[in-house]
């Protein structure tokens, strides 16, 4: 009898090609779990320390900004507190210059005063009359210097008797005009309230009066009105 003959091939069987295409989809899957979950655990470390940085820097901004808005506040509050300061140095320095000037006499009664017209003068009355008797002390407005005083209405003319002039810091002068006796002289410094001279009645004068005036230069015809001038430094007359 004839053996049969079993042939063998080399092919694998069905089986073993399923088992390994099995297998390797198996490891496929596993490498790729393992690639997700890296990543997934990657982003999961990056994103709080995103966070984090993010957090510090509104913070910081948050800071800076604080800082600067304080920094103007106490900039504002010192510069209304220098422009109070200011305004009430300014307000005091008025009230203590106005408190120097005073009327030139006391016990008076204001007889012509400035601008009035009349055969008297060759012009409109030049300053503001005030009658006292003969003898009066008269006084310096304000602190000053004398820059004329004597006779002949010390230089300004006879029609104002003997005279004195006191030039001031804020650039006016004060005259005193129809004196029967002068007490200063060129060049002396003089303080508000200080007695210059005696009222009386020489020169140009229709009685015992003193004529006072307020001049932006020490000559004649330059002169302010008195009255609005001294009212104007708070003296009432």
């Amino acid at each position: 009898m004839k053996r049969a003959t079993i042939q063998h091939t080399n092919r694998p069987s069905a089986f073993r090609v399923r088992g390994a295409v099995l297998a390797a989809g198996l490891g496929a899957t596993v490498v790729l779990g393992a690639g997700t979950a890296f990543a997934s655990s990657g982003s999961a470390a990056a994103a709080p320390l995103a966070v984090s940085t993010t957090a510090d820097s509104v913070a910081q901004q948050a800071a800076s900004q604080a800082k600067a808005a304080d920094a103007a506040k106490k900039a504002a509050a010192k510069q209304a507190s220098d422009a109070k300061k200011k305004a009430e140095d300014k307000k005091k320095a008025a009230k203590k210059n106005a408190a120097s000037w005073k009327a030139p006499v006391k016990k008076y009664t204001l007889t012509a005063s400035y601008g009035t017209g009349g055969a008297r003068w060759a012009a409109k009355h030049s300053g503001q009359d005030f009658a006292v008797p003969v003898g009066t002390p008269v006084v310096a407005a304000h602190t000053g210097t004398v820059v004329k005083a004597g006779p002949n209405g010390a230089g300004d003319g006879p029609a104002y008797g003997n005279a004195v002039v006191i030039k001031h810091s804020n650039g006016k002068y004060s005259q005193y005009a129809h004196l029967s006796k002068v007490n200063v002289k060129i060049g002396q410094k003089v303080k508000t309230g200080q007695k210059i001279a005696l009222s009386g009645n020489t020169g140009n004068s229709s009685g015992p009066h003193l004529h006072f005036e307020i001049r932006t230069t020490p000559n004649y015809g330059s002169a302010l009105n008195p009255a609005a001038f001294l009212r104007s430094v708070h003296v009432s007359i």
